[in-house]
């Protein structure tokens, strides 16, 4: 399974330097590394992004960089035995009702339809 790290450029490029490298920083702090921006372009610094062996792969909001670092922290944690944080760091899916893709939400209604049918079918040959 592959992981990308949420970043934060911390300092632009060299001046001239089209998709020059650029220093980031992860949300705790504890990991620097410079990061290539071929794949996206010059961004400025504070613009997070999503980082995959050392190059950039997209931009993110803000509001995804805190929610995957929080992902991120809460598999380190379970790895380690602590679950004490679940909630709080999934606190974007607590009390949340799943939700399938619009594909699979087709896919369930045909066969609740099917099964329906099936049940009607069956009630009909039990009285006849």
């Amino acid at each position: 399974m592959c992981v990308g790290i949420p970043m934060q450029v911390m300092e632009a490029g060299k001046a001239g330097e089209i998709a020059a490298p650029v220093w980031c920083e992860a949300r705790d702090g504890g990991r620097r590394e410079q990061i290539s921006m071929l794949l996206i372009g010059d961004q400025p610094p504070g613009t997070w992004l999503l980082t995959f062996q050392g190059s950039a792969l997209r931009v993110m909001s803000p509001e995804e960089a805190a929610q995957t670092s929080d992902a991120l922290l809460a598999l380190a944690q379970t790895m380690n035995g602590d679950t004490s944080q679940l909630d709080t760091l999934f606190a974007d899916l607590v009390n949340r009702e799943p939700s399938l893709p619009p594909h699979l939400q087709a896919e369930l209604a045909a066969v609740k339809n099917e099964n329906v049918q099936n049940v009607r079918e069956n009630a009909r040959k039990e009285n006849a």
